[in-house]
């Protein structure tokens, strides 16, 4: 299952052209990820400059264009609105600043859920049963009740639209739950994701250069087997397998279907895919993103390790497909 990575990616021509490099790393921003934000720019603004590129780094929280006039390179690490859905990708086209990875069009279909899943169905790729629901605050929550029966039935996972990092997301176990997560959600976003909740082991890929090639699958364990918020960014609460234990059957078809996800999805250089499999091994693809976190508990980075890629020359690899848009 474990194949040479690492030696896919030695001739990385970003490394001739470092004397003419300008980068700046763009995070922080306005989201309501913004601190994670920082703690993944930060990380990659400490590789470059240890691996002797040229960089500053830039919050685009104020006014930053005349930062980005500086710089010839862009090293996107904002997470959330703004940063994931094309915004900053489209700004950044219109000055012509090549950035890492994905365009504009890849970045707004994986930060939207619900389109997303739709991709997924046509593509023929498994995802949870759902429904989407338009907020009103001031409709009879009757109306939700008519919209999943039939459809659902309970646990169900409830998902502002357009947010990252389990941020507003609940697990509803009767409709009252339902009724608090759906209020949880809308506090983000109007547009929100009813899930069938799947019970299973949860599993991560990442995605990385211009290939593109799948990273070793992680294993995700917690303690109170969500991997909500916390479980993500607090040390000691979440343990990872890396690479999972899968029949090679299993892992294949899971790492293949990532690849697909994306493709299909037109994104580049770096994403990850998210799993859930159940008893019968059935595997659920329920996201994508697009800009996953590089803090010292985050996914790729731990999974480009076991693919024996340091954290440094990952920074590399996806600093080598900036400009290679779809």
């Amino acid at each position: 299952m474990m194949e040479d990575i690492q030696g896919r990616f030695q001739d990385l021509k970003v490394r001739k052209m470092k004397k003419t490099l300008k980068i700046g790393v763009i995070a922080g921003g306005i989201s309501s990820e913004r601190e994670i934000s920082l703690l993944t720019g930060d990380n990659i603004y400490r590789s470059l400059s240890a691996l002797g590129y040229n960089v500053i780094f830039i919050d685009p929280k104020n006014d930053f264009l005349p930062e980005l006039k500086k710089i010839n390179i862009a090293f996107l690490a904002l997470h959330g609105k703004y940063g994931e859905d094309g915004t900053i990708q489209g700004l950044l086209e219109f000055m012509e600043i090549p950035y890492t990875g994905s365009g504009v069009l890849g970045s707004a279909i994986a930060i939207n859920k619900l389109l997303s899943k739709k991709i997924m169905a046509y593509e023929n790729i498994l995802t949870p049963d759902y429904v989407d629901l338009d907020y009103d605050k001031n409709k009879d929550f009757t109306d939700v009740k008519n919209l999943i029966k039939g459809k659902l039935s309970f646990p169900l996972i409830v998902k502002p639209n357009s947010e990252g990092s389990t941020i507003g997301v609940n697990i509803a176990k009767d409709y009252k739950q339902l009724e608090n997560a759906i209020k949880s959600a809308s506090r983000y976003d109007n547009k929100i994701l009813i899930e069938r909740y799947i019970s299973g082991r949860e599993l991560t890929v990442g995605i990385i250069g211009s290939g593109p090639i799948a990273l070793p699958i992680i294993e995700i364990k917690t303690r109170s087997g969500f991997y909500d918020y916390k479980a993500k960014y607090v040390k000691k609460t979440t343990e990872y397998i890396v690479p999972a234990m899968l029949d090679k059957k299993v892992y294949k078809q899971i790492s293949d279907t990532a690849v697909r996800c994306h493709s299909a999805f037109e994104c580049s250089g770096i994403s990850r895919v998210d799993f859930i499999l159940d008893r019968d091994n059935n595997s659920y693809a329920f996201e994508l993103n697009t800009m996953p976190g590089m803090t010292s508990t985050s996914l790729v980075p731990k999974a480009a390790r076991a693919a024996d890629i340091s954290f440094d020359h990952l920074v590399e690899i996806i600093l080598d497909t900036a400009g290679l848009k779809v």
